[in-house]
């Protein structure tokens, strides 16, 4: 199956309300405790998280590690002010900054000393822009932890996930969940894009039926 492109930036209000209340404290709990557990010495340094939607993720991380600081970066203007509300709720605005931009044209005081992203690169449509953020925008040597969709063979099979993961969701959320399958990048693909942007020393993994994950360091 090709793929099929959505719409780079999540903006519509009830989008993002639905998005925003929807439950993904495993999946992102998860990946805040791989990340944790993948670069334990991570302890006071600054976290970019390119795409980082409602703030969940930079949220969760730092009620782990207090200690650390994150700058959130997200194009949707309704989403970073959910985003804003939910930071001021946990307490971090102090330790939280949220940047509304595109990734592409974020500029940074000084390279970020790791980079994570969850769920971005799908809505991307040249990918390549994706991982030459992570590049530029980390320091050398920084740990980075990327996860998104894999996306399946056939749009049967996607429905198909759709009805196993998301069967009592909105509606409005299994549309984009099923939108955003047919638009993720398959293993190979992933590969072959950090290949010709010279970061093969990045691990890629397949942790379930619907993700792919890459973690390492960016030299």
């Amino acid at each position: 199956m090709e793929r099929i492109l959505e719409p780079e930036v999540m903006d519509g209000e009830e989008q993002v309300r639905v998005y925003a209340n929807a439950d993904f404290a495993e999946e992102n709990q998860g990946f805040v405790d791989q990340f944790l557990a993948l670069y334990p010495e991570i302890r006071e340094e600054t976290v970019l998280d390119l795409g980082c939607g409602p703030a969940d993720i930079p949220i969760r991380l730092l009620r782990s590690r207090p200690t650390l600081r994150v700058t959130g970066v997200d194009a949707s203007g309704p989403m970073i002010h959910w985003a804003e509300d939910a930071v001021r709720q946990a307490g971090f605005a102090d330790r939280i900054q949220l940047i509304c931009g595109r990734f592409q044209d974020l500029q940074l005081d000084r390279p970020a000393d790791a980079v994570i992203s969850n769920s971005l690169v799908h809505h991307v449509p040249n990918a390549f822009q994706f991982w030459y953020a992570v590049k530029t925008l980390a320091k050398p040597g920084a740990p980075v932890l990327i996860m998104d969709l894999l996306r399946p063979d056939t749009p049967e099979e996607a429905q198909a996930l759709v009805d196993q993961y998301a069967a009592d969701e909105p509606e409005q959320l299994r549309h984009d969940f099923y939108h955003s399958l047919l638009s993720a990048f398959t293993e190979d693909e992933i590969a072959a894009q950090m290949a010709e942007m010279n970061l093969s020393r990045l691990l890629i993994d397949v942790p379930d039926d619907r993700h792919w994950l890459v973690s390492g360091r960016v030299f």
